[in-house]
């Protein structure tokens, strides 16, 4: 009963509130060849496995072979490739409705294919298709001539040690500005009489670099480099170059706003672990979302898709506070939006002239900093950002929120691929003013499975889970990475 109940109301919201703007999204996003999954003829399997077949011959070039590695869908038109989208996102959701119908009984069941019991709506399309990307970080290695001073993408793999460094000009959603600067930066690696780090135990300095970009064409680079022996002031000498090379020398065609440094004995380390040295011009690039400005630092989280991110926003903003005229005067819902997870607050930001209080919680203590940051430079004064462990902020948040009686909770949620943490979970589920829930994931077929089933479980004393169970009430894949298999999905539950 109560599920059904919980889809009559999804069906209501649907035509009242969402679809509106969703007409609205499809208009200003949609091209002419993107059209709705039920009004289009999608691709037959034979036809889609003769494709798949193609691909894996084993007479294709190393430049195809890294397209079919970072663009799987490459050769598939945009319609084709939304289909296969959205027949997954179909796929995963219809193991939740399996669940919540009793057909699967545990996470570790043999996939069934149930019936949805929910509304999934066609995937809303990237507004770009190519060179959408606005961060890239290309590797170091040895290509295939054996040069191991190559910039580029990985083909193969470690374990089986047939690693090949292949040039990613022919990307689709690579951008020109991304291509050059990795072109330049091999260029002076090979000038340079440091060798590569393609190994850290085996020696070398050149590593990686990251390129990020915005709307306006403003440009970031980020050299990672490894100082093994050298002293201090051998660096400096080498930092000194790659600056004389990307201004004065032949690196200056990329008009770099900003070159940053980062020395690392790690593969991967924070700013506090090793903070980012700016050799050259400015610290931040800025982007705009739906009205708003956003601060860019040289490791803050951004959608690498903007104008899919405006999309996604946009459908985050309308499902947890629904406001019928999208294109109208906007009036506040009340209440407080939690967000989890918050980023830099991008969410929160967007959707604060909704709500009368925004609170967001994120781990990355720089994040947070970019949040407040940005939350001013907006005039935005209703904002909130706690940094912390979401598990260990949430509880106690909870507490307070129930202290002051019954104001309206709309959450949501953007963890990355590991999920939530159960604390987590059973905090959002067991506050009783949060009645709408908005989770974003980019893989809910993992982890997320997991957090999907808590929340619409029955009530279970021994995870601690007494409060009400949310039901799915709607699910809107946004494509953010065009030819690739992957996509956003935004799932609404409610109770």
């Amino acid at each position: 009963m109560a599920l059904a109940a919980a889809q009559t109301r999804s069906v209501i919201f649907i035509k009242r509130n969402y679809l509106h703007a969703l007409r609205k999204t499809c208009l200003w996003f949609s091209t002419s060849d993107t059209i709705l999954a039920d009004e289009r003829n999608p691709p037959s399997k034979t036809h889609l496995r003769k494709r798949q077949k193609k691909a894996t011959l084993t007479h294709l070039s190393w430049e195809e072979r890294l397209a079919d590695a970072v663009t799987p869908l490459w050769r598939l038109s945009y319609d084709e490739q939304l289909e296969l989208k959205l027949m997954h996102q179909e796929r995963i959701l219809s193991q939740l409705s399996g669940y919540l119908s009793g057909e699967l009984q545990s996470q570790s069941s043999l996939p069934v294919r149930s019936k949805l019991s929910f509304p999934v709506l066609p995937v809303l399309p990237s507004p770009v298709r190519d060179g959408y990307r606005n961060k890239s970080t290309f590797s170091v290695n040895r290509g295939v001539d054996g040069n191991p001073k190559t910039v580029g993408f990985y083909v193969g793999t470690g374990k089986k040690g047939n690693i090949v460094c292949v040039n990613g000009d022919h990307l689709l959603n690579m951008p020109e500005k991304h291509k050059m600067v990795a072109r330049s930066y091999q260029d002076f690696i090979r000038l340079s009489f440091l060798e590569p780090c393609l190994l850290f135990h085996t020696g070398g300095h050149w590593r990686e670099i990251t390129v990020r970009t915005n709307a306006e064409g403003h440009n970031m680079a980020i050299v990672y480099f490894h100082p093994q022996t050298l002293t201090p002031e051998e660096v400096a000498v080498h930092k000194a170059e790659l600056v004389d090379y990307f201004t004065r020398g032949p690196g200056s065609v990329c008009q770099l706003d900003s070159l940053f440094f980062q020395e690392s004995t790690m593969t991967r380390c924070t700013h506090e672990q090793s903070p980012y040295q700016l050799l050259h011009g400015q610290p931040h690039i800025y982007e705009e979302l739906l009205g708003f400005k956003f601060r860019i630092s040289a490791d803050a989280f951004f959608q690498v898709n903007q104008a899919a991110a405006e999309v996604l926003y946009s459908t985050v903003r309308q499902l947890c506070i629904p406001n019928p005229d999208e294109g109208g005067e906007r009036t506040p819902f009340g209440g407080i939006l939690l967000d989890v997870c918050c980023g830099t607050g991008a969410i929160g930001i967007t959707t604060s002239p909704r709500v009368d209080r925004i609170i967001g919680i994120e781990l990355v203590q720089q994040a947070v900093e970019d949040a407040q940051h940005n939350a001013a430079l907006n005039n935005v004064l209703n904002c909130e950002f706690i940094p912390g462990k979401a598990e260990v902020v949430l509880p106690g948040l909870m507490s307070q929120l129930s202290s002051k009686g019954g104001e309206p909770v709309a959450a949501v949620v953007n963890p990355a691929r590991a999920g939530l943490h159960y604390r987590v979970v059973r905090a959002l589920r067991n506050q009783p003013n949060i009645r709408r829930l908005v989770y974003v994931s980019c893989k809910p077929d993992g982890e997320a499975m997991r957090n999907f089933r808590e929340l619409c479980c029955a009530p279970d004393l021994t995870k601690k889970l007494t409060g009400e169970a949310f039901s799915p009430t709607l699910a809107v894949p946004v494509d953010m990475f065009p030819h690739t298999p992957h996509c956003e999905l935004v799932l609404l539950f409610e109770r």
